[in-house]
């Protein structure tokens, strides 16, 4: 089974319908001994990726206030190889970001062939928190999902592999996780009033990710809605996604390398024969 829920063609979801606490009946210790065993074939699949220079991956986090998107790129991300594995954070925008269109930022992150990139949060922030804030009008933003269907399919038609994770978590969790922050002065630098004044806005920011998982679901840039009040059960799924998403392309970019092989092999055997050097 998939712990992650795929969302594609026209089925309209609503969130209240998916379960936070779902875990599949899972205890803690045997899903992260699965996750790890996931994160091995990453790893695998990761070397390839880079070796082949093909196809670029794109994943997408996305959640309200501590979902853990930090914490599933730490767990997931973290053992993959720094070299073409990367993270790309949008805060608010800078004067230089606001006096392009809203999409010019999230372009000039995407990954190049071969590498992953990690968005945390993304190019969706223009139809949640400008729509939730009211920092652009609606007759603008309710546009911005037709481009952000163009701007996904020109980068899967760019050979560019999309996942896009909504990490689920309850209002009850969240509560948790915000006067958990209070008392642990380790994480005492997140502690932000405007959390709490985030939460005023909870069924506003429902409808919001609503809509732009309804509207923006597609075939070649997929929505997954992942349960996260279990941390260990979040970090399962999204590296159980991951995993599936590229194992599909572990052969055929395997038969690429062989045959860059025998090309540099006899590459090699005509420079030999050329300069009459033994083998």
């Amino acid at each position: 089974m998939s712990y992650a829920h795929r969302l594609v063609g026209k089925r309209r979801i609503k969130l209240k319908d998916f379960d936070a606490g779902e875990d599949a009946g899972l205890k803690r210790a045997e899903a992260e001994e699965q996750t790890a065993r996931l994160i091995e074939e990453l790893v695998e699949l990761q070397e390839l990726l880079y070796a082949v220079q093909t196809e670029s991956v794109l994943v997408i986090l996305q959640g309200r206030d501590t979902s853990g998107k930090d914490g599933t790129i730490r767990h997931v991300a973290g053992p993959l190889n720094s070299q073409s594995c990367s993270v790309a954070s949008f805060k608010v925008p800078t004067e230089e970001e606001l006096a392009h269109d809203f999409l010019w930022r999230a372009h000039a992150r995407t990954p190049p062939t071969g590498d992953i990139k990690i968005f945390n949060r993304s190019h969706y922030e223009d139809v949640l928190v400008a729509r939730v804030h009211e920092l652009a009008p609606k007759q603008v933003w309710r546009e911005r999902y037709e481009h952000i269907n163009a701007f996904e399919r020109l980068l899967a038609d760019s050979s560019t592999i999309i996942l896009k994770f909504y990490l689920h978590i309850s209002k009850d969790e969240q509560k948790k996780r915000l006067l958990k922050r209070e008392t642990d002065p380790v994480k005492s630098w997140k502690l932000s009033v405007g959390d709490w004044e985030e939460r005023e806005r909870w069924d506003d920011y429902t409808k919001a990710y609503e809509d732009a998982i309804n509207r923006c679901s597609t075939k070649h840039a997929p929505w997954y809605i992942v349960p996260a009040d279990k941390k260990w059960f979040r970090n399962l799924a999204v590296a159980e996604a991951l995993r599936d998403a590229l194992m599909p392309f572990r052969e055929k970019w395997l038969a690429r390398l062989e045959e860059v092989g025998r090309e540099r092999k006899k590459a090699i055997e005509e420079y030999r024969l050329s300069r009459n050097l033994s083998g």
